[in-house]
């Protein structure tokens, strides 16, 4: 139920939402500056959302960042940092969700899974991302299995 923040030090490199997190009201992960924006809302039956539209804003976004949602199955997401070096590792379950923020990120489907992702656009093909191999990871490090 706790919300994980993986980092490098002091950079962001995603944050995990778990999927038994439930706790009432409306409560964000991320900080306002970051260009994607994790939220979670838990409201009774009842309670009214004003309608509202979104005023145009300009906004910079320099790094793609994604949101991934497990419908069905098990990940493991390898993190890395920004000079391509394997960090840690975790594994996601049905009903999980993670922000990749920051850092490279690889990833092996360890049960048939189905997911959902959402990044910012529009999506630029090969300029929008460097793909890079690295030797098989032979010590795998997570926390959470």
């Amino acid at each position: 139920m706790t919300v994980e923040y993986i980092k490098n030090g002091e950079q962001l490199l995603a944050i995990i939402l778990p999927a038994d997190f439930d706790k009432p009201g409306i409560h964000f992960f991320t900080s306002n500056e970051l260009s994607q924006q994790l939220g979670y809302m838990n409201h009774p039956a009842g309670k009214v959302i004003d309608p509202h539209v979104h005023n145009p804003v300009s906004r910079e976004v320099l790094f793609t960042q994604e949101v991934l949602f497990i419908k069905r199955g098990k990940l493991r997401v390898d993190f890395y940092d920004d000079d391509q070096d394997y960090l840690e590792s975790r594994t996601l379950n049905t009903g999980d969700i993670i922000l990749l923020a920051t850092g490279g990120h690889g990833f092996e489907v360890l049960e048939d899974i189905e997911m959902v992702e959402v990044k910012q656009g529009p999506y630029s093909g090969d300029n929008d991302k460097t793909r890079f191999t690295t030797p098989s990871i032979k010590n795998i490090r997570t926390s959470k299995d």
